[in-house]
């Protein structure tokens, strides 16, 4: 099976994909296209998937940047292949040649560029990231290097839906702490449940940290379990483990 790359117009005409599970070499519940080396899937197969994600994006499997997300706001510049994968949730370069990637399965893959610079980031936003500020840091760093955020546009890509995501009211309470205007984003009548609305508060964020355009594909990772994988899909069906989606984007 080929690999299913989804793209949008505004990332055009720079090489980039949100990938789904399509096309992959792993079985089981990591069946298709995993690329989580965190997964207790296979190792070897997880690389035969990256490799096939990198011949995609016309570079080689070292030129596939990674990073140890740990749902923060931390921002990484690269200028080469690295060794080590930075503890941080977002990347950002204007080197040619180097495709930034991103890991998710429910959390918002974002992809960032700034066309006349010639500056691309891509950051991991999962609820944590967002209220940390990764979105807007992203943007800062991408300006360090020559970008501006009102000619910057950032797609983001499959990730969990309002509809989908129920959350408690303490994680309510945390949101509107930090901002009152953050209610708008939740959804429920006081029952037991709220539901987040993550890729409304992510478009939010980054609109009123003045960039350019921005936009979500409308994709949700939990309700289609044939192109996408989902951590919180996998806690409800109480499976072992999940594989994670990949996200690249390169000069």
């Amino acid at each position: 099976m080929t690999l299913e790359i989804l793209t949008s117009d505004i990332l055009s005409p720079l090489r980039h994909g949100f990938f789904t599970r399509r096309g992959g070499a792993s079985s089981g519940v990591f069946e298709g296209l995993n690329c989580g080396r965190g997964s207790s899937d296979q190792s070897e197969i997880v690389s035969i998937n990256r490799e096939r994600v990198a011949a995609s994006m016309g570079v080689k499997t070292t030129e596939l940047i990674s990073m140890n997300q740990v749902h923060s706001p931390e921002v990484a510049v690269v200028e080469g292949p690295l060794e080590t994968a930075p503890n941080v949730d977002a990347l950002v370069t204007d080197r040619p040649g180097l495709a930034l990637s991103v890991l998710t399965a429910d959390c918002q893959p974002v992809l960032f560029a700034d066309h006349e610079a010639g500056v691309i980031g891509a950051a991991h936003a999962g609820w944590r990231g967002a209220l940390a500020g990764v979105l807007e840091a992203t943007l800062r760093r991408m300006e360090t290097l020559g970008a501006h955020r009102e000619n910057t546009v950032a797609v983001i890509g499959p990730t969990i839906s309002q509809r989908a995501y129920e959350v408690d009211w303490d994680f309510y309470d945390q949101f509107v702490a930090d901002d009152p205007e953050s209610q708008r984003f939740f959804a429920g009548n006081g029952g037991e449940k709220a539901q987040f609305d993550l890729p409304a508060y992510g478009l939010h964020r980054m609109r009123r940290a003045g960039i350019g355009q921005a936009l979500w594909t409308r994709h949700c990772t939990y309700s289609d379990p044939q192109r996408f994988f989902s951590y919180r899909r996998t806690v409800h069906r109480k499976e072992a483990d999940y594989g994670r989606l990949i996200s690249v984007i390169r000069l």
